[in-house]
């Protein structure tokens, strides 16, 4: 420990208190109620948050002041801290836990940075694993200590982190809008592509292009006993993820169901299409997935030489097309396709020369989107490991 610093416990140094219970109200029935929904991306936005009844004689001690650092106790955000300033008239909600210092040679902007650092984080995590629901409370809270430097040096670490950070936010913006372009190259190529048809493409049916659709869903044909840990690989539209197949270890079925419904054993270049849910959800199968069977949930496409696979699958998910789509679904909760609006969808067709030609472009764009993406997350990654170097200096004393 640095000469001159000091090691607090902050039950010591501050009054710890859970929120107020009460239901919250749009209507402005009392004060501002602030729950743990209402901290977001370290901020609040205190127009949007509800308002609660609460008696009088209640009020001064849940009501919040400029100082108070309000800790989210329970949840998947346990442990994330919020540092109040200049509230309206407000509360703190139950699963909140309020943190007021009342050493006044702590700084709260100093003891905020501190619920920041790893140790700090370490310290939830372990004080968490014990917890049924995996939260942290008021007593653990109090037990953790802090490093106290001098009043000081408490300022100018303050100073210089926050100008490090405001560095840091910055580089981290342009670094997220750069990543957002780089994804949006390969999208923006095929919505060119897609939105003016070029000479010599054609409009045709998808039974025109299709050697075969599959007829509907099987699922009446498949019981529990058909269901193994180990088996052939049902596609369903939860398995078709960003054009991709991943299957489910809950989702297999036995050798003899597989050969009994070898009907919809899916070979490779066939299109698995989701049946209902998220329109435009399909994908190409490949090498891996011959040999799995089309779920309960999806149809599958057996193309003719007319119509490229990867062509077919980045058209029959693009933005233009889903519109298509959604105007030729049926059901009134849940969007569907069935085997007569797949037959009847009418598809913009290019030769298909001219097919592969823009599929080879696009594939090109893929892959320098993916070149910049890991640039920009490694970027990223680097950023955040600076702003956790630097809390680790300051609060070490070598900063």
């Amino acid at each position: 420990m640095k000469h001159g610093w000091q090691v607090k416990e902050l039950a010591a140094v501050s009054a710890i208190n859970y929120g107020y219970t009460e239901s919250a109200s749009s209507e402005p029935v009392g004060p501002r109620f602030l729950r743990i929904t209402d901290i977001q991306d370290d901020d609040v936005d205190w127009g949007s948050v509800p308002y609660c009844k609460i008696e009088s004689t209640d009020l001064p001690k849940y009501r919040l002041a400029s100082g108070d650092i309000v800790f989210a106790r329970t949840g998947a955000t346990t442990g994330k801290s919020f540092l109040v300033d200049d509230p309206p008239d407000a509360v703190f909600a139950s699963y909140l836990i309020r943190l007021r210092l009342l050493d006044k040679k702590l700084l709260p902007e100093f003891v905020s940075l501190f619920f920041q650092t790893g140790d700090y984080w370490q310290s939830i995590k372990d004080g968490s694993s014990g917890s049924a629901q995996g939260g942290f409370n008021a007593t653990k809270l109090g037990a953790l200590t802090i490093p106290v430097p001098p009043l000081p040096e408490q300022q100018r670490i303050v100073g210089l982190l926050d100008a490090m950070f405001a560095g840091i936010a910055t580089a981290k913006a342009n670094a997220e809008t750069n990543l957002q372009n780089a994804r949006a190259l390969f999208a923006s190529y095929l919505q060119s592509v897609f939105s003016h048809p070029g000479k010599g493409w054609v409009e045709k049916r998808l039974g025109e292009v299709a050697e075969n659709i599959s007829t509907g869903p099987f699922g009446t044909m498949l019981h529990k006993r058909d269901y193994v840990p180990d088996g052939t690989p049902l596609v369903n539209p939860m398995n078709i993820v960003d054009s991709h197949i991943v299957p489910s270890s809950k989702m297999m079925v036995s050798k003899e169901t597989r050969d009994r419904l070898r009907g919809y054993v899916l070979k490779r270049g066939d299109i698995v299409i989701g049946r209902r849910g998220e329109l435009g959800r399909c994908a190409l199968v490949t090498d891996r997935e011959a040999g799995w069977l089309c779920g309960t949930g999806s149809f599958f496409v057996r193309l003719s030489d007319c119509m490229d696979g990867k062509f077919f699958v980045a058209l029959f998910g693009s933005q233009q097309f889903k519109a298509r789509l959604e105007a030729n679904s049926v059901g009134a909760t849940m969007s569907s396709l069935n085997h007569g609006i797949l037959n009847d969808l009418v598809l913009p067709v290019p030769p298909v020369a001219i097919q592969k030609v823009i599929m080879a472009k696009a594939d090109e764009l893929l892959s320098e989107t993916k070149r910049l993406e890991s640039i920009y997350q490694r970027k990223l990654a680097t950023l955040d490991e600076l702003k956790k170097s630097l809390l680790h200096q300051a609060f070490t004393g070598s900063l």
